[in-house]
C-alpha cells in the first residue's frame, strides 16, 4: 500500500455501524467531511458532526445508501461480515474508497487504511502498520507528538520566509540554503515551542548570520 494524502472536503464519507469503531471513525472524517452514519443502534460515544440514521441494512438494501449519498469513501464498520461484503463489493462496483474495519489483511484494491495521526499546525505526520497492529500505531503516534511539537509554527514560518526572499530577488539555492539552515537551527525551534515573546528576535538573529553583510535583511 502507497500512503496518500486526500482532500475530503465537500465530500461525503459513509459510515456502516454504530458501535465504538464506527463512531471512532466517524469523528476522524468529520473534521473535513459530510458524514452519514447508518446503524440500528448507536453506542453512547461522540461521534461528532456527524448525521446519524437509525436503519439495519441487509446485503440487498446497502446500494441504497451509496445512491442516497454518493460517497468518496464507505467505511465497513459493522458485525455483520455479510453487510461488510455487500458494501465492499458495491464500493468496488462502483470505484468507491474503502476502508474496512473487520479486516486487517486481503484487503481489497482501492481500500483504505487510516493510519494513527499526529498533527501540529500543518504539519501531519501518519503511521500506519497495514492495519495489522493498532497498538504499534498508537504507541508510535505518542512518541511523536513531543517531537513535533512547534513543526506548525515552523511551516508557517518557512512558508513566510520563503515569500520575502523572493521578493528580495535572493537567488533559489541561496534560498534554499537560508530556509534550511533554520529549520535546523535548535535556537528557532526552542523558540517557537516555547511561545516566548523575544521568538521574533531569534529567528531575525538566526536570518541575520545567513545573509550578505550589507545585505537586506527580511
Amino acid at each position: 500500500m502507497i500512503p496518500l494524502v486526500h482532500d475530503f472536503t465537500d465530500a461525503t464519507v459513509l459510515v456502516f455501524g454504530g458501535g465504538p469503531v464506527g463512531a471512532r471513525k466517524a469523528r476522524r472524517f468529520a473534521s473535513e467531511a459530510d458524514v452519514v452514519v447508518v446503524s440500528p443502534a448507536f453506542v453512547d460515544r461522540e461521534f461528532g458532526d456527524v448525521e446519524r440514521i437509525r436503519a439495519a441494512p441487509d446485503p440487498e438494501a446497502v446500494e441504497t445508501w451509496f445512491d442516497r449519498t454518493t460517497p468518496a469513501l464507505v467505511v465497513a464498520a459493522t458485525d455483520d461480515t455479510q453487510v461488510n461484503e455487500a458494501i465492499a463489493t458495491t464500493a468496488r462496483e462502483r470505484g468507491v474508497l474503502l476502508n474496512r474495519a473487520d479486516r486487517a489483511g486481503g484487503r481489497e484494491p482501492g481500500s483504505v487504511v487510516v493510519p494513527a495521526t499526529v498533527r501540529d499546525g500543518d504539519v501531519t505526520v501518519s503511521i500506519s502498520t497495514g492495519g495489522g497492529a493498532p497498538a504499534l500505531s498508537k504507541y508510535l503516534r505518542t512518541e511523536l507528538e513531543e517531537t513535533l511539537a512547534g513543526a506548525g509554527s515552523m511551516a508557517t514560518l518557512c512558508a513566510s520566509l520563503r515569500e520575502q526572499l523572493k521578493s528580495m530577488d535572493v537567488d533559489p539555492s541561496r534560498r534554499r540554503k537560508i530556509v534550511t539552515d533554520v529549520v535546523n537551527s535548535p535556537a528557532v525551534w526552542t523558540a517557537l515551542r516555547s511561545g516566548t515573546a523575544n521568538t521574533s528576535q531569534v529567528i531575525e538573529d538566526v536570518l541575520y548570520e545567513q545573509l550578505p553583510v550589507g545585505g537586506e535583511h527580511p
